[in-house]
């Protein structure tokens, strides 16, 4: 008798192990997680680039390195998110922090198409909706100067802001942007990121870091000298480059949003400190 008791407590204890090796530990599923993030993510060397209005004396912004999603945030990453947390659903988000037309393009509260639809980046979230996804994920909206140095390289080369064509190319992508969001428009420039022109304009963390001054004569240096005269008929004063009519473009999307905003063509995508591993 005492010997069967003894070989059935060994059976359950051969059991028990064969149980916990076949089923992956917490730490296992998170590092997993973390690893299918970092597939979704570039990693943007550190560098620098040339912004459309920079602080007195100096030509080129410095750029740590950071990692970015390399495509938009999809409608179908948003219904999970919202699905995840309702507060942020369609008719729950409290004004404040989204205006009526939020996710106004959804076919219901948590139905954002059918497959192809749910394939396209999502639009009509404000500012404070794509913050909070990308803090869901363990993530952050990437800082104006992030974006624009990413967005200054083609496929071929890191920093192709200063090519006529690739300026003329970038305008030709403008046009379109209201029949973009439902195709796969947008081009993989060499850091592996698709799609930073032409499908849909995109939040940035501090996209209102740019305030106009009420008096255009004041100067000033640093940030107030790269915001000067941004969005008026002088906008072209102190320019590094008056010829960049893209660059001209983008800030004046950006200075035409609240964070509350929510507009059809308006997406975003996520970035990181350091690279997802």
């Amino acid at each position: 008798m005492r010997s069967l008791r003894l070989a059935i407590l060994i059976l359950l204890a051969f059991a028990a192990q064969a149980s916990a090796a076949a089923r992956p530990s917490a730490r296992t599923e998170r590092t997993g997680k973390a690893r299918a993030a970092a597939s979704r993510m570039a990693m943007i060397p550190a560098g620098s680039y040339r912004p459309l209005y920079a602080p007195v004396g100096t030509s080129r912004i410095r750029v740590a390195a950071f990692a970015l999603d390399r495509e938009p945030v999809t409608r179908a990453d948003f219904l999970a998110f919202v699905s995840r947390q309702p507060s942020w659903q369609r008719g729950r988000v409290r004004s404040v922090f989204a205006d009526a037309g939020y996710l106004a393009d959804w076919r219901g509260v948590l139905d954002a198409g059918d497959a192809d639809g749910l394939r396209r980046p999502v639009t009509q979230v404000s500012w404070f909706a794509a913050r909070a996804y990308c803090a869901s994920v363990g993530k952050r909206l990437p800082t104006v100067d992030e974006w624009e140095y990413a967005a200054a390289a083609n496929e071929r080369s890191s920093d192709a802001s200063g090519d006529p064509a690739f300026r003329a190319r970038l305008l030709a992508l403008y046009g379109g942007m209201r029949r973009s969001a439902s195709d796969a428009r947008g081009f993989v420039n060499v850091h592996g990121v698709r799609a930073l022109h032409g499908q849909v304009w995109e939040w940035t963390l501090d996209f209102n870091s740019v305030v106009l001054d009420d008096d255009s004569r004041t100067t000033g240096s640093g940030a107030d000298a790269r915001d000067r005269h941004l969005y008026c008929a002088s906008s072209a004063i102190g320019a590094t480059d008056p010829s960049d009519y893209p660059a001209f473009l983008r800030y004046a999307v950006r200075a035409g949003l609240g964070a509350r905003s929510t507009t059809s063509t308006v997406g975003f995508r996520c970035a990181a400190d350091v690279p997802v591993s």
